[in-house]
């Protein structure tokens, strides 16, 4: 369409907004409350133009055919400069001594870019006290220095949507409030830190930036009131106070470093910006550029990040010596480990030794693990830590669809009319991808079932909550799959063009009649046939699910029952449709994808195809092995049964994660040779003969693979701590001393480059098309397309079809009735796995300082248990003893024993007593156990401090509700004559 602004015609989209037509045009508008990830708020009134005549907020106004708009006109700039001058009556400009001034200020750069010079109205405090709460560990909120934008409001209920922030429109001075306006350290504040990514000014700021930012900061209090209070004496001339802080911020920037990073926690894969002054992190800066997150972080990604100085870490090499160990330099650690694994390999054969890759650590990195134990040793005897997770769900889809990981990307989820989780407390596990759900459900667009055997906060949110009995899922699904045939309610015409073996199928169905499903889920029919109205009523359907699953003895069959379930619905290949398997480690997708399996070459070529050794070898030059390897969970047994002399370890816990632990740590304590390589003196560290110090990812550089199958590339933003180095150096320096006829690798992007000859699947990818925030999701065709959507066109099968596979299902282990608890494990938001970098965070450790066992109400009433009461559970394979914690969230003679523990918690001290039958993944989630109560003297503390999140009212709201603002009797409207009195408030 064609509209003219400023006298001169431009041509404008359907539905673009005037600011964003300015935008396009660089025609500036100003704007304080508008964001482009959290849309049209309209507080602030400073982006008011003239349209055909009218003022109005061009944030929030579409153009039309031959509208006539305004920017310049006198009118519109006097009214922008008196909505400038109401926010500067909320805000005290002392901006050079501001920890905020480092040139990215809003408010400070929107004030000077108008031009405006003189202050109308003086600042005025608000009648508040504390003025500042700095009752959250990583952030304060400074209540004189808001000024009601709203950002943190709309951050906090509609895109992170924890529904903690709100404004009080109704107070004589209005003001942010946390839940029913209680103190933030007594809220259900989660710290994601989205409130304070989004602040356009220093009103909410991290407590590791206050005093640390800029050379006039970090002054002690009556200094700097001081320095404010001269700093005013200059206003309300400003000029004069911004020429001093430009040049203040200025050089800030010779002081701080800016760098993109990945996140180094979940299989989310958010990235962002972390500033850092040497080795001290200032803060995480999250960017609408981020693919996956755009502004969102959670309380790891965003103030996790204080192990990377903390004192624990490794920084020199160290040898065993008897009972202890003693450092030594590069030079001795790395001759001792190639004439050991020599000395193993020669003696008991290639397939005595054995490689653990990180999870946690980079493509390349996973890379040269394998690179290392196939080309080196000769063995194929490789894994990661995706044997405990992530494997039934890559079998279920390597069956059905062809490729085993998600099929679409976190836009998929969003976009999708009916979201259906199961086996996953996404909230907590995947905080940032639960953002996107929750997003889409408050807002209207979507539908949400969820289904879990605990009733954590996606299960009180749903639409509709499922509750099986524990071990059944798959049973629900099939009794779900069988309805939805018998209703005719599938997708027939997709079926006859693009799936192979319906008949097949449906003839398996045959015994999950809804009374039987009903019998053996405990699900009521009612609620089974109301799923599947919604699933025939959804335009579009995508499942998520986790560990809940995938840890079972039916993991790999469930998600077949899953890949089934969508193929029958036809909700595969379209936009808002597909499969999410949603991946536990930040890079527990790559490590398999760049080749760390003992049945896969990178890109999950087939070991024992003779074709594709024959070209590896060609690029490698070297024989390889065609027998598939050990997986982690054979590791024990193997060592045990004297057929695994030496393990390498990178990165990996295996001591603390493996199911039966402490039969693993046995184990560990009889091989001939234990390397571990890692930034700490882990558990499984201490019964290594050498101990490699690593850098973690802030300290190296590389690429990660989140759950959507994204590769993105991360900067280092501090040089390796003492004597550490990048784990890519570490095995190349071990290979090197092993006589490996290896390249010299100078850099990351060329071990990316050997990766891409190697493996079809990354034939594209390089760090040229990596580069900052440009991402790949594979498949990557040689010339750079990828395909974030899979299957849109065919399947990843050689007919080009989907398969529908019968499941078969064996059911949970039975053991004897005096194990007469399920004990379910999982995730906590704050902490990650078995803790060893989140302990390592003070913060995270106020809100969370130990681990817990929830308890129902009844099984407390009938126990005698109240908060803090110590009791020891016992298992078939071992006990841990721990205090409760009394909570709805679980029922009956179900448990939850978080996995974020060591010591006498630890959950894997549990585990153990079942395995997925296609992929050996241990049957974590598949736990039985007794209790009893250990009478102690001191009188019980409840073991989660009351403070926690979890005990506090969040405060729903639309959003801002600005309208409450426009009703105000002291609102003067954008089209009311300016004031020239004390602006509204």
């Amino acid at each position: 369409m064609i509209v003219e602004i400023n006298g001169n015609q431009q041509t404008a989209d359907a539905g673009q907004t005037i600011l964003s037509l300015a935008e396009a045009l660089e025609i500036p508008i100003p704007h304080i409350c508008f964001h482009p990830q959290l849309g049209a708020i309209q507080t602030c009134d400073t982006c008011v133009v003239e349209l055909n005549g009218d003022l109005v907020r061009a944030c929030a106004t579409e153009v039309t055919p031959g509208s006539r708009i305004y920017t310049d006109t006198p009118e519109v700039r006097e009214r922008q400069v008196a909505a400038m001058n109401q926010i500067l009556h909320n805000h005290q400009l002392y901006c050079t001594v501001c920890d905020n001034n480092n040139g990215d200020c809003l408010v400070h750069n929107t004030t000077e870019a108008m031009g405006i010079r003189h202050q109308t109205v003086p600042f005025e405090p608000k009648p508040y006290e504390p003025s500042i709460d700095a009752t959250n560990p990583f952030y304060r909120y400074d209540v004189n220095q808001c000024i009601l934008c709203g950002r943190c409001v709309e951050a906090c209920q509609n895109l992170e949507v924890n529904e903690t922030l709100s404004i009080d429109w109704t107070l004589e001075r209005p003001r942010v409030i946390w839940d029913q306006n209680v103190p933030i350290g007594e809220s259900s504040c989660v710290s994601c830190g989205h409130c304070v990514t989004v602040c356009p000014c220093n009103a909410l700021m991290e407590k590791s930036m206050i005093g640390q930012a800029g050379l006039l900061t970090g002054i002690e209090s009556p200094t700097l009131q001081r320095m404010i209070r001269l700093v005013e004496d200059v206003e309300p001339s400003l000029p004069p106070v911004f020429a001093l802080s430009d040049v203040e911020s200025h050089l800030r920037r010779a002081d701080i470093r800016v760098t993109k990073t990945v996140c180094t926690y979940c299989g989310v894969g958010c990235s962002f910006d972390i500033w850092t002054k040497g080795r001290q992190i200032l803060k995480v800066q999250p960017t609408v550029e981020a693919p996956t997150n755009g502004i969102s972080t959670c309380v790891k990604g965003k103030f996790g990040w204080d192990f990377v100085n903390h004192p624990d870490r490794l920084t020199t090499p160290l040898i065993r010596e008897g009972d202890h160990f003693r450092p030594a330099s590069w030079d001795e650690a790395l001759s001792v480990v190639a004439e050991r694994l020599f000395d193993v390999k020669s003696r008991y054969g290639p397939d005595a030794v054995m490689f653990i890759a990180s999870s946690k650590a980079s493509n390349e990195e996973a890379y040269l693990t394998q690179k290392l134990a196939r080309t080196v040793i000769g063995t194929n005897n490789v894994d990661n830590d995706s044997t405990y997770c992530q494997d039934p769900a890559t079998y279920g889809l390597r069956q059905t669809v062809g490729y085993g990981a998600d099929s679409g990307t976190i836009q998929d989820v969003a976009a999708a009319a009916l979201v259906l989780i199961i086996g996953s407390n996404t909230a907590e596990s995947h905080p940032v991808f639960a953002t996107r759900v929750k997003r889409s459900h408050k807002l209207g667009h979507q539908k949400l079932v969820v289904v879990d055997i605990r009733r954590h906060e996606m299960a009180e949110r749903a639409d509709l909550f499922i509750s099986p009995r524990p071990g059944t899922d798959p049973v629900w699904l099939l009794g779900l799959s069988k309805y939805l045939a018998d209703q005719k309610w599938l997708a027939y015409d997709f079926l006859a063009s693009r799936v192979e073996g319906l008949e097949e199928y449906l003839e398996s169905l045959a015994p999950y009649s809804l009374d039987y499903t009903e019998t053996v889920t405990g699900v009521p029919r009612d609620l089974t046939m109301k799923v599947a109205q919604m699933i025939h009523d959804a335009p579009s359907l995508a499942i998520l699910w986790a560990m809940g699953i995938t840890q079972q003895r039916d993991g790999s069959e469930a998600s077949l029952a899953i890949a089934n379930l969508l193929l029958l619905t036809g909700n595969f290949g379209r936009p808002g449709t597909g499969a999410y398997p949603l991946r536990g480690h930040n890079n527990v997708q790559g490590a398999s994808d760049f080749g760390a399996k003992p049945l896969f070459f990178p890109g999950y070529q087939d070991v024992r195809d003779p074709a594709i050794r024959r070209r590896l070898e060609a690029l490698w030059q070297v024989p390889l092995p065609s027998e598939p390897g050990l997986n982690n969970q054979e590791i024990a047994g193997a060592i045990h049964q004297g057929r695994l002399k030496a393990l390498y370890i990178v990165g990996e816990d295996t001591a603390v994660v493996d199911a039966d632990a402490r039969d693993a740590r046995d184990a560990f304590s009889r091989l001939d040779f234990l390397v571990v390589q890692d930034i700490f003196l882990t558990k499984t560290a201490q019964y290594a003969d050498v101990v490699l110090p690593a850098s973690p990812s802030l300290e190296k550089e590389g690429t990660f693979t989140n759950t959507e199958r994204r590769i993105q590339h991360f900067y280092p933003a501090m040089e390796p701590l003492g004597d550490s180095w990048p784990d890519w150096k570490i095995l190349q320096a071990v290979a090197h001393r092993m006589g490996a006829n290896w390249p010299e690798y100078i850099h990351p992007r060329e071990i990316m480059a050997e990766a891409a000859q190697a493996a079809p699947l990354f034939a594209g990818v390089n760090y040229d098309r990596l580069d900052g925030y440009h991402t790949l999701v594979w498949p990557v065709k040689a010339d750079g397309q990828d395909e974030p959507l899979l299957y849109r066109e065919r399947f990843h099968t050689p007919s080009g079809k989907a398969r529908l596979v019968p499941v078969h299902l064996q059911g949970p282990n039975h053991e004897a009735p005096s194990f007469d608890l399920h004990v379910n494990n999982g995730q906590l938001l704050e902490h990650f796995h078995e803790g060893n970098l989140t302990y390592r965070v003070p913060g995270i450790q106020t809100l969370v300082p130990q681990v817990f066992l929830e308890v129902s109400p009844e099984l407390a009433r009938e126990r005698d248990l109240t908060d803090g009461t110590w009791v020891r559970l016992t298992s078939p394979t071992g006990w841990v003893e721990v205090p409760v914690l009394v909570t709805d969230r679980v029922r009956g003679t179900t448990v939850y024993l978080p996995m974020n523990a060591v010591g006498t918690g630890a959950i894997n001290d549990l585990t153990g007593t079942g395995i997925d039958t296609h992929t050996k993944t241990p049957a974590y989630k598949d736990t039985v156990a007794y209790l009893e109560v250990i009478r102690r003297a001191d009188t019980p503390e409840p073991p989660l401090p009351r403070r926690n999140w979890r005990f506090h009212r969040r405060n729903p709201q639309p959003g801002v509700q600005v309208e409450l603002k426009w009703a105000r009797s002291d609102y003067e409207p954008i089209n009311a004559p300016v004031p020239t009195g004390v602006p509204g408030r």
